[in-house]
């Protein structure tokens, strides 16, 4: 997490900024860095905050990060999923899928606000950034697709008079007489084959 309007740097330019080339800073004064300021993140990138990072480098105390959590706090895919109880996975999927905004991105790491993803965990399960499908079963389900349609009726009795007729072309012929499309038509018809 990056705490709300901390300034964060990573160990590339911690080098540069010193004048030591990554390797060898990484070699020389990473390792006490590493054991006196921890990384924000449990993860490949390694981000910490700036103001902890300058006051070891300049041998004063360390300051504690802020202890309690704020609407403006920064979340990584990890972080976020165990606050949602979701993989970080889906965290990721969410934010493709528009459910989560997109985030922004530090150091090539992907982070939500805690403002989202609390206002994701909040939202009623049909709704999302932009709604969603409710989970489980709603109400009694259809038999089939066109069950109640009244054109099953137009296309039985077509099917009835001209029990000869190619189907495409008496699919056709429906969509001239009664508007909608030639493959609708094509359904219709299947499916008062299938009632039969």
């Amino acid at each position: 997490m990056i705490p709300r309007n901390r300034p964060v740097i990573n160990e590339r330019d911690i080098a540069q900024q010193a004048g030591v080339p990554i390797n060898t800073w990484r070699r020389q004064v990473a390792p006490s860095l590493r054991e006196k300021v921890p990384a924000l993140f449990d993860n490949r990138v390694r981000i910490y905050d700036q103001a902890q990072v300058q006051a070891h480098l300049s041998g004063r105390p360390i300051p504690e990060l802020p202890d309690h959590p704020h609407p403006d706090d920064l979340l990584d895919d990890e972080e976020s999923a165990a606050l949602l109880g979701v993989t970080p996975g889906t965290v990721r999927a969410y934010a493709t899928q528009g459910y989560l905004p997109a985030g922004t991105t530090v150091y090539s790491l992907r982070l939500w606000t805690r403002r989202s993803i609390q206002k994701r965990l909040d939202a009623p399960s049909r709704q999302g950034q932009g709604g969603g499908r409710p989970t489980g079963k709603s109400g009694p389900t259809k038999a089939h697709a066109y069950e109640g349609d009244p054109r099953l009726n137009v296309a039985a009795d077509a099917l009835s008079a001209s029990p000869a007729a190619p189907r495409t072309r008496l699919a056709a012929a429906l969509a001239d007489q009664h508007g909608g499309s030639t493959r609708t038509w094509e359904r219709i018809l299947t499916q008062v084959n299938q009632m039969a």
